[in-house]
């Protein structure tokens, strides 16, 4: 297949991850990548179908392969015909892979991933489950309080921004807009 379109990736992603929840999850991370890539970094057609598959694929393995994740989707990926470059992105999106990220759509997936996730974990804890009632300010207390949302790694949501070289209020405040693009899917 040359050059997999962004319903190859859906269906690629629909195929290999069963949970809505991690479906949702890709949706999220491409919203934000895509925001990214259109609103702070310039990239239009056709590059942008490369960013959005990645940040849509990032985690498409997982289910599926959980001990192998990234490595065993990156060789599927590579089957099918993606560019080098979302292939790259994904198995740079982890600290755990020791895959460096060279090109600015790998530290942007990387930066988008674990912020978006955290941004919906903390628009699901006010009032109105809004991400109209989420801000830097909010994402900052949040982030203090070791009990919510453990599982997400502080030191990676600070590092993400550095590495795209924004800074971090912008940089959640930016997340925030991606998700808003999605919100009725995402159901915030």
């Amino acid at each position: 297949m040359a050059n997999p379109t962004r319903e190859d990736a859906w269906e690629l992603l629909a195929e290999w991850t069963p949970s809505d929840a991690l479906r949702k999850h890709g949706l999220a991370v491409e919203a934000c990548v895509r925001w990214y890539a259109e609103h702070k970094f310039g990239i239009g057609e056709p590059e942008l179908q490369t960013w959005c598959a990645a940040g849509l694929l990032h985690d498409f393995d997982y289910e599926r392969y959980p001990d192998t994740h990234p490595l065993r989707g990156a060789e599927e990926l590579r089957r099918l015909g993606y560019a080098p470059e979302v292939v790259e992105a994904i198995l740079g999106h982890g600290d755990h892979t020791g895959v460096p990220r060279v090109s600015l759509l790998a530290r942007t997936v990387y930066a988008c991933d674990e912020m978006s996730g955290f941004v919906i974990a903390v628009a699901y804890v006010r009032p109105n489950r809004s991400l109209d009632e989420v801000d830097p300010r909010a994402v900052v207390k949040k982030m203090k309080d070791k009990g919510f949302a453990r599982q997400v790694d502080r030191e990676q949501l600070t590092k993400g921004a550095v590495e795209i070289g924004v800074p971090f209020d912008e940089h959640v405040a930016n997340v925030i807009d991606g998700l808003k693009t999605i919100r009725t899917t995402l159901g915030l």
